[in-house]
């Protein structure tokens, strides 16, 4: 089977010197990149190949970064394209408003490249999403509701939950297991909202280093620390006016959580570094698959956090109380990894149609949309056959699941289900943990604990 091709970035910098620093950077960290150094340049760029993001300086020769992102835009593939700004003249309203004519990301010069690094992460894992709505939206209109599919009874029940939610401006709190779409759900909130003109900023609290942490959420003042030459905008500015989505807050650090707290309680925030606060408009969705009470009574959560968050909870239903969505799921999963290609989807043989049905789907919509591109891989006629998919589907669809005696599945604790299913899993890809982590849908810092609980 093929790998999937690392992501192509067009970096957009008339300074030579910077470009090339910039280029190098994002190929260390094992990108494809294009670079251009005008408006122009990179106009026959993007006609030449499409990539999935731009980085492109704000001031540029013959024009600005606004004036590329709008063309980039307008084009038909444009909306499914990242696009992050830069520039050595960074101020909270340039970001709003570079935020609100569709930019992905706002960074300042001197670039801190693990900024860097971590910005363009989050935004090409935002662009798969989108493409991954757009490509729902199209295949199956409005058999669903803003990209999430299905139209069972639990997830009828979700919509009607999220266009009540939306019209307030109270904090959400989104629950459910991993892989089940709780972003979807975030964004359907804010495009149902009437904060759907502002930005929607989108971070995964256990993706981002500690020692950025707080610069990263709050921004800091030129200063604040060696190598701070200027004034940095964070997250939670970026967000305002729109809307900040928080998923795996349960891994926010307790110190963090206090300086959240204050957004909630009275919009004000201060960057690290500086002598007074500033005041934002900004509406909090935050997401967890983690059990919060539990965590508050541990210690790991706080108290008054988790009851201000509290305000409107969404629970989000596992793949596995939604079966008949599962049909429509799998053949949107083919139909657009066969467009990708370029090619007809397959249909869904009788026999990989019931494995599909019976397997639990621990992993959830995430972990069908891969089987589903693995069975696309392996497929060899006109239809998916249950031995198109993967091994741990196609057990249950066998029913090899472990018996005693007295033919009654073998039961343990849920510790040890989880861990030998950790263990599939990293077998299936070679080890690759990185890899591993977006199948179980948690982060590489959640795999790695897991891990060494489990003595790997």
């Amino acid at each position: 089977m093929s790998q999937t091709p690392s992501p192509r970035i067009l970096v957009v910098e008339d300074d030579a010197s910077m470009r090339n620093l910039v280029a190098e950077e994002l190929q260390e960290a094992g990108y494809q990149v294009m670079t251009a150094a005008s408006v122009s340049d990179a106009r026959d760029r993007l006609m030449e190949s499409t990539p999935d993001l731009v980085v492109s300086d704000l001031r540029l020769p013959d024009g600005s970064g606004i004036d590329l992102l709008e063309h980039v835009r307008r084009q038909p593939a444009g909306r499914t394209l990242g696009f992050v700004l830069i520039t050595g003249f960074g101020t909270i309203e340039q970001a709003v408003s570079a935020l609100k004519k569709d930019a992905d990301d706002f960074l300042t010069k001197p670039l801190d490249f693990d900024h860097l690094r971590l910005s363009v992460g989050r935004v090409l894992e935002n662009i798969r999403l989108r493409r991954e709505l757009h490509g729902y939206e199209a295949l199956h209109g409005r058999e669903g509701f803003r990209g999430m599919v299905g139209n069972s009874p639990p997830m009828q029940r979700l919509y009607e939950a999220i266009e009540r939610v939306a019209v307030t401006e109270a904090p959400v709190l989104i629950r459910g297991e991993s892989g089940t779409g709780k972003e979807l759900v975030a964004r359907a909130i804010h495009e149902e909202s009437g904060r759907h003109r502002g930005p929607f900023i989108a971070v995964n609290c256990a993706s981002v280093p500690a020692d950025l942490l707080e610069t990263e959420f709050f921004g800091h003042r030129r200063g604040a620390f060696t190598g701070a030459a200027h004034d940095r905008v964070g997250l939670v500015a970026a967000a305002d006016g729109g809307t900040l989505f928080l998923d795996e807050i349960g891994e926010m650090p307790m110190a963090l959580q206090a300086k959240l707290l204050r957004v909630l309680e009275d919009g004000s925030l201060r960057p690290v570094g500086a002598d007074e606060e500033t005041r934002v408009d900004v509406r909090i969705v935050a997401a967890t698959h983690r059990d919060l009470e539990r965590a508050v009574t541990d210690g790991d959560f706080r108290e008054d956090l988790y009851y201000r968050l509290d305000t409107f909870t969404i629970p989000v239903p596992p793949l596995r109380d939604r079966a008949e969505d599962i049909g429509t799921l799998a053949a949107g999963f083919l139909a657009a990894g066969a467009k990708r290609q370029g090619q007809e989807p397959p249909d869904i043989a009788t026999d990989a149609m019931e494995a599909l049905q019976l397997h639990d789907w621990p992993g959830n919509v995430r972990e069908l949309a891969n089987a589903m591109e693995r069975a696309l891989a392996f497929c060899d006629g006109t239809a998916i056959r249950q031995r198109d998919l993967p091994g741990r589907v196609g057990e249950t669809r066998l029913g090899a699941e472990p018996q005693d005696p007295a033919g009654e599945r073998t039961l343990g604790p849920l510790a040890d289900v989880e861990a030998a299913h950790i263990r599939r899993v990293l077998q299936a890809v070679g080890g690759n943990r990185r890899r591993a982590a977006e199948i179980l849908g948690i982060g590489r810092r959640t795999l790695y604990r897991k891990l060494q609980e489990d003595g790997q």
